[in-house]
């Protein structure tokens, strides 16, 4: 049985901030993360939704991505409050761009908008290499 990637709690907790699209980046949906960022949760409806769209949403994340050494929670709790530091990227071992980011704060915050993206993925691909 493969482990759990990704937490309901967060889920739940991200849900908070759906309105902006935060619990939808974090179950890699980026399309209608950015979709819900730029209409406030499509006017607060979709939002709303997603109360009862979120167990699936964690389901579909827990099969999509790989488990590892990393953990998803982490990485997206140290994105979400010290993206335009790179602590993210110090987690997932990526040195140089951390440092990047630590003294551009994100790349001009560009960066951390392609980290919401991205992050899931950059986890997985991390689970995938030897320790």
């Amino acid at each position: 049985m493969k482990d759990n990637t990704h937490s309901l709690l967060v889920g739940y907790l991200l849900w908070i901030f759906g309105f902006i699209g935060a619990h939808r980046f974090y179950y890699g949906k980026p399309v209608s993360g950015t979709i819900y960022f730029f209409t406030l949760g499509l006017l607060f409806v979709g939002w709303f939704v997603d109360l009862l769209l979120i167990p699936g949403m964690n389901r579909q994340a827990d099969r999509r991505f790989l488990p590892g050494r990393f953990d998803y929670n982490i990485a997206w709790l140290l994105l979400g409050f010290l993206g335009v530091l790179g602590i993210h990227r110090f987690y997932l071992g990526k040195w140089a761009t951390g440092l990047l980011y630590l003294v551009t704060a994100g790349l001009f915050g560009i960066g951390v908008l392609y980290d919401f993206w991205t992050l899931n993925d950059q986890v997985s691909d991390g689970n995938q290499q030897p320790a």
